[in-house]
């Protein structure tokens, strides 16, 4: 079969399209022909080696999935050929097949496509769980979405919206902005031409921000730390600017709020129930169309690295997928 795979810690180009052996199920798992697969901000960084986590080399990126159950190991009751399930791993997703610990696996709706499906654990699974488990977000609260016609941002601004909140997004030009619109956002900011604090106080009338969400880092994270509410909760998710903040901690004090990391890998492992209860959430608010995953593009497995580096330059509205 066919996968992409990082033999050094390197420059995105570096990953080559190769042949490898096909996986075998064992007990306990099943092998998954791929339909579909989410390309994320963190792979580009695995494959860097700038991620929290480093893999053994060589090793296939790739943390979702979306396909086909294509053979069952010899004590597998609860799957079967031919069911279509969703999947988030750590690695091996950017490839024809893989092997899944049963587990691991969520059986897709009919109503969700694949393209919708394999985009839906990282991006949707982030938001949620940092809307829900760690930010406590409470309808009627505000709730400010950086980076939000991003994957990840777009879907906090749904699914802030499915919680009852109101969302301000955050976004750096028109285009972006509409999009948010799209997805429910009642107040848009332009930081590029706006100042963020002043903008996030008049908005809030000098109350504040209930929850900011922000997987973008840097001088918009230092803006958003001087516009919270009491009792507010400052979402650290990623920090796609690259420039990782230093937060001056007297702020938490005078201002009485809370700054959360939010780990969605961890997450998944260390409450499994709470995953899939979460996921079940997902699927019935995609159901009821508050969440829809944006697609901007679609690409050949082949061309992952173009994938990669126009998520590594915050030049994807949406989500991409890629293609076996």
């Amino acid at each position: 079969m066919k996968a992409i795979v990082c033999n050094a810690f390197g420059s995105i180009e570096e990953i080559e399209y190769s042949e490898v052996p096909d996986p075998q199920a064992g007990p306990g798992q099943v092998v998954l022909a791929t339909k579909a697969i989410g390309v994320n901000f963190p792979d580009g960084l695995l494959v860097q080696g700038l991620y929290q986590y480093k893999p053994e080399l060589p090793f296939v990126p790739g943390i979702e999935v979306a396909g086909v159950v294509e053979a069952v190991g010899p004590d597998v009751s609860n799957l079967k050929l031919g069911d279509r399930i969703l999947a988030s791993t750590m690695t091996g997703g950017y490839a024809e097949k893989l092997c899944l610990d049963t587990a691991a696996a969520i059986a897709i709706p009919d109503a969700m496509s694949d393209t919708h499906a394999a985009v839906l654990p990282c991006a949707y699974g982030t938001a949620h769980h940092a809307l829900k488990q760690r930010g406590k977000l409470q309808p009627g609260e505000t709730l400010a979405v950086l980076g939000a016609a991003g994957g990840t941002g777009l879907a906090a601004v749904q699914i802030g919206k499915a919680m009852g909140a109101r969302v301000i997004a955050v976004c750096s030009d028109e285009e972006k902005l509409s999009l948010a619109a799209d997805s429910g956002a009642d107040e848009l900011i332009n930081y590029r031409n706006a100042d963020l604090r002043k903008s996030l106080m008049s908005i809030t009338k000098n109350r504040g921000v209930d929850v900011v969400f922000d997987p973008v880092g840097g001088e918009a994270f230092n803006r958003c730390a001087r516009a919270m509410a009491w009792n507010g909760r400052l979402l650290v998710i990623g920090f796609a600017s690259g420039d990782i903040p230093q937060f001056p901690v007297n702020l938490a004090l005078v201002k009485g709020y809370s700054v959360i990391g939010v780990f969605w890998g961890s997450f998944t492992r260390y409450q499994p129930k709470d995953y899939a209860n979460n996921m079940a959430e997902l699927f019935r608010w995609y159901e009821q169309g508050k969440v829809r995953p944006l697609i901007d593009k679609t690409f050949p497995l082949s061309s992952a690295a173009e994938a990669l580096h126009l998520v590594a330059q915050r030049k994807v509205k949406g989500k991409l997928v890629l293609v076996p």
